[in-house]
């Protein structure tokens, strides 16, 4: 009997400016894995953006939810950002049939964030850390990179370049200080735009 499989993961929950992704990929691993599919976080962009395309063509279903700043920061300050990606991900999941569904988990006991995922999705979940390693969810990190990728560079079309949008990254602390990024573009919850509201950004915070 031929078993779909489908994999989820998520693009950009770690910066402090823009969207975070989700996104699913149902689909056969042979033929994605024929493709050079691996974690998005080992391939170049242009690399992703190659396979982009490819996955689209490949798979049984594709689909993706962008989640703005302004949610994240709601979810964040009630501590329940991986809430939060349960809701997204069992959205994703009714999106698209397949007899089993593996998650990159951001909970560091997969098993509870599976439990919760499979209650409110009423799907067979598998959840892992590292679950890049599944060719479903493998292409689901690249299609989720793309599209949070694209629609960093429209925003540094209208703001100019700040850099990744990681709290790492000095471009975006300067960009921050200097005022160049919207405030409906970042992460107010997130600790790098607390410390900095206290100094440099009192001015941008209040616009």
């Amino acid at each position: 009997m031929f078993v779909v499989v489908a994999g989820v993961d998520e693009a950009g929950r770690g910066p402090v400016v823009g969207p975070m992704v989700l996104a699913i990929v149902a689909g056969d691993g042979e033929a994605l894995k024929a493709l050079g599919v691996r974690d998005s976080k080992t391939l170049s962009r242009s690399a992703r953006e190659r396979l982009y395309p490819l996955i689209l063509k490949s798979a049984k279903c594709v689909n993706y939810v962008v989640v703005e700043p302004y949610v994240i920061d709601r979810w964040t300050a009630s501590h329940k950002l991986n809430l939060l990606e349960v809701e997204e991900a069992a959205e994703l999941i009714r999106l698209c049939d397949a007899d089993v569904y593996y998650v990159d988990s951001p909970d560091p006991k997969p098993e509870r964030f599976a439990q919760l995922l499979s209650r409110m999705a009423g799907r067979r979940i598998v959840a892992m850390n590292k679950a890049e390693r599944i060719p479903q969810v493998a292409a689901a990190s690249i299609v989720a990179k793309v599209v949070r990728d694209r629609l960093v560079d429209m925003l540094k079309a209208e703001m100019g370049d700040f850099g990744s949008g990681y709290p790492s990254d000095g471009r975006t602390i300067a960009a921050l200080r200097a005022s160049k990024i919207a405030r409906e573009c970042v992460r107010h919850s997130w600790s790098t735009s607390r410390r900095l509201r206290g100094g440099d950004l009192d001015g941008w915070m209040s616009k």
